[in-house]
């Protein structure tokens, strides 16, 4: 029998409006919202409501925002018995995955998330750096690429999306000069993304070491069942492990592709993107298309599982 997998998404899925539809309906929803509003010291609830839009994609607003959203939906399909067997959350979705493996607690989890989030904030304000998806050349090519344009500053892969599309990361002159190659190289798109800062790049090493002494600090328990994680696309369960790729996540690449592929490997026959929006569904299509993926994100859909 074919296993079921959820995922979680990452930055990029936040929108405003996102979580209204579940507080409607569910005062378990409101709750969490109220206990996240306590912890954070802000109106999240607020903000994810109504915005306004600039405010929410601040970093330091939208990593909790979408944190809470998808683990407010998985905790409503549990409480509906509706379980997974293996997790893979990306970047920042990793943190949802954890939680709905039993790895770590939602409050805890959220601390962290705060600090990651106001962190990686702060990194990009100290060094400035810029991102950029590349449509149509593979991971090697694209590697290369990056070597190439590190005269001109830093620069790497930061995301394996997909076969097709990989996300760049770095100084924005090492960006810029890797999207010009690209180009050159043949890539049917490049995209500069709009964002604060350079994520999964040496540039967020400042985020990095000041989350090293709350990685250490919180409390981490074995998982129930698999994380596939993002530094090496394999599962885990043991927390010295968790911890320890929670701490190179955030300089090294997401090896998202490959997670995917490991848990299909491994026996996921169905697959559930749980929180905002569809984008990791999108991504999905570029992966494995005999693969199916469902989306749940809003009550119909949390109603509609059996």
């Amino acid at each position: 029998m074919a296993k079921k997998a959820f995922i979680f998404p990452g930055q990029a899925s936040q929108y405003v409006g996102m979580g209204v539809d579940l507080i409607q309906r569910y005062e378990r929803a409101h709750d969490i919202y109220q206990t996240a509003d306590d912890i954070l010291g802000f109106k999240l609830s607020k903000i994810s409501f109504e915005g306004p839009e600039d405010e929410l994609k601040q970093t330091r607003v939208t990593q909790p925002a979408i944190f809470v959203h998808s683990v407010i939906v998985n905790l409503l399909l549990a409480e509906k018995g509706f379980r997974p067997d293996m997790v893979a959350g990306h970047s920042l979705g990793e943190y949802s995955a954890l939680v709905t493996a039993g790895a770590l607690g939602f409050e805890s989890a959220l601390e962290l998330v705060k600090l990651r989030a106001e962190l990686m904030q702060q990194a990009g304000e100290h060094n400035p750096g810029s991102m950029a998806a590349v449509l149509g050349l593979n991971a090697e090519e694209l590697k290369n690429i990056c070597k190439e344009a590190e005269q001109a500053g830093i620069v790497q892969p930061a995301n394996f999306n997909s076969s097709s599309q990989i996300v760049i990361s770095g100084s924005v002159e090492g960006v810029q000069k890797a999207m010009e190659l690209a180009k050159e190289n043949g890539a049917k798109k490049v995209v500069q993304l709009v964002v604060s800062g350079a994520f999964h790049s040496p540039l967020m090493e400042f985020a990095q070491n000041g989350l090293k002494e709350k990685l250490e600090a919180t409390s981490f328990v074995k998982a129930e069942i698999p994380v596939y994680n993002n530094v090496t696309a394999k599962p885990v369960t043991e927390p010295v492990e968790i911890r320890e790729l929670l701490f190179k996540q955030l300089t090294f690449p997401v090896q998202w592709a490959e997670s995917i592929r490991n848990m299909i490997l491994d026996g996921a026959g169905m697959f559930y993107e749980v929180g905002p929006k569809n984008v990791l569904k999108g991504l999905m299509r570029s992966i494995d298309r005999s693969v199916r993926v469902a989306t749940i994100g809003t009550p119909e859909e949390i109603e509609a599982i059996s």
